[in-house]
């Protein structure tokens, strides 16, 4: 009797350690597709590799006893842009596929209702659509190219979404836009907006510089050595130039590219 009890429990411990193994999870958000899992058979030969499958802690329905399945998503009753984590587990030695993951991946599909810049230069904007929180990367054109001024996490709901980040309109007519860029890596802009700073024109001194450069008013700034590398950047009405070797800059400020000489 002993000799059967001892039997009956090594092969229960058997198959307990047969289905100890890892968990996949994925987490992301809804975008209306359901996701599909190559399936391979379990390392002792025995029926499948998953054997369960759960979505935001609720174990599925699926049929997942077989080579591919599909965890169908639309039972649960997501809206687009909702929250969603996946966890397959599965048994030792053996490791399903999810062949489609990417669908849980944010994807930039907002479209802009309104944008302007407030008398505080405060740019602020409105966009619906979205389907997953993405940053927004705001942009301003100045010195001929389109430069980074700010990021302001995307809300990723569908809905009327509002946003705001302050500004540095340089003087005369100013571009702003915003972008958001998915796992495509391909960006999604949106239109520009044009706004005509009352801003006076900004000036600098000295020319042949020792120690400092001072502006007329604060301005965004840039300096990029002979060899076109950029050395100092960022906002205000002086820059510090004592640590520059002596040579030739160029300086981008306001809505200006000129040039310098460290002494």
């Amino acid at each position: 009797m002993k000799r059967i009890v001892f039997i009956i429990a090594a092969v229960t411990l058997a198959i307990a350690q047969s289905w100890a193994s890892g968990d996949i999870v994925l987490n992301g958000v809804f975008q209306g597709k359901n996701l599909y899992v190559m399936n391979p058979f379990a390392s002792s030969g025995i029926g499948f590799c998953v054997y369960e499958v759960s979505v935001n802690g609720k174990v599925t329905t699926d049929e997942i006893n077989s080579s591919a399945f599909e965890i169908d998503l639309s039972v649960f009753q997501f809206k687009i842009g909702d929250k969603v984590s996946i966890e397959i587990k599965h048994k030792e030695n053996c490791s399903p596929k999810i062949l489609n993951a990417e669908v849980l991946k944010p994807t930039s599909t907002f479209t802009i209702a309104s944008m302007n810049i407030d008398n505080d230069k405060v740019f602020k904007w409105t966009s619906k659509g979205e389907s997953g929180s993405l940053p927004f990367i705001v942009e301003q054109y100045r010195w001929n190219k389109w430069i980074k001024v700010g990021t302001v996490e995307g809300k990723g709901t569908p809905g009327i979404n509002s946003y705001s980040i302050t500004v540095h309109p340089h003087s005369g007519n100013n571009k702003f836009r915003v972008k958001q860029i998915d796992f495509t890596k391909r960006p999604h802009y949106s239109e520009e907006l044009t706004y005509k700073s009352k801003t006076p024109p900004v000036s600098f001194t000295p020319k042949k510089v020792e120690n400092e450069i001072t502006f007329t008013s604060p301005t965004l700034y840039e300096i990029y050595d002979y060899y076109g590398n950029i050395v100092k950047k960022g906002f205000g009405d002086k820059i510090d130039c004592s640590g520059l070797k002596k040579g030739d800059y160029f300086l981008n400020f306001d809505n200006k590219m000129e040039t310098f000489k460290k002494k």
